[in-house]
């Protein structure tokens, strides 16, 4: 646990040094949410009703952003060999970059997303289920995204191919996260899509690690 804990550390710590790839996905997530009004029109019920689809899409997309990065850098200085050959298993290794890329990108995004969810109309009264239910559902992007990582690691341009591999794994995600807010707005009694939604990012945690663990092992031969 102490080195899992380290190596995500070591993860986070890099990331913001660097910032580069926290910026683009926070600057990417704000244009997109920002020039959606210009399409959809002045209409502020409109603006509402589709605020949690926009809201979770442009979260998907900005994150994906920075997914071919998760395993790239060690890979590029061998620093991902050592970590393979080390006590630490392999799907550890995975887990714990997952877990740091959720750290240093899932989760301001999903910080900023009630003040864009403002630019949207969307419930002042809501925002903190907004917030709770991307936080709650943030895990399993990062940790699917980690699969996309480990199949493209070693390939340029990997962005694209990433994005097609991972965007289908997303559907349930995207699915149970607009039906946890819609529902947070309509009737915030009702639990079962949070708990849906949890479901999702604790299986993802679980089943997504020991996948890109897999890949990266064929990757090794």
């Amino acid at each position: 646990m102490k080195a899992v804990l380290a190596l995500v550390r070591r993860d986070i710590a890099l990331s913001f040094r660097e910032g580069g790839a926290i910026g683009v996905a926070l600057g990417f997530y704000l244009v997109v949410v920002a020039i959606a009004p210009f399409g959809l029109g002045p209409d502020l019920n409109l603006l509402a009703r589709v605020a949690p689809g926009l809201l979770w899409i442009a979260l998907l997309l900005a994150a994906l952003l920075s997914a071919d990065r998760i395993f790239h850098n060690d890979y590029e200085d061998g620093s991902l060999d050592v970590l393979a050959m080390g006590p630490l298993p392999l799907a550890g290794v995975a887990a714990s970059k997952s877990l740091a890329h959720w750290v240093t990108t899932c989760v301001p995004l999903a910080l900023l997303a009630p003040v864009l969810g403002l630019l949207l109309n969307f419930p002042i009264h809501t925002i903190p289920l907004l917030v709770l239910a991307m936080l709650a559902g943030t895990p399993a992007v990062s940790f699917i995204a980690g699969i996309g990582a480990s199949l493209t690691l070693g390939l340029r341009r990997s962005g694209l191919l990433i994005a097609l591999l991972v965007l289908p794994l997303y559907v349930p995600v995207l699915i149970f996260g607009v039906s946890t807010i819609s529902a947070a707005v309509t009737d915030p009694v009702r639990l079962g899509r949070r708990f849906m939604l949890c479901a999702i990012s604790l299986a993802s945690m679980v089943l997504a690690p020991l996948a890109a663990a897999a890949a990266l092992r064929t990757g090794f031969r």
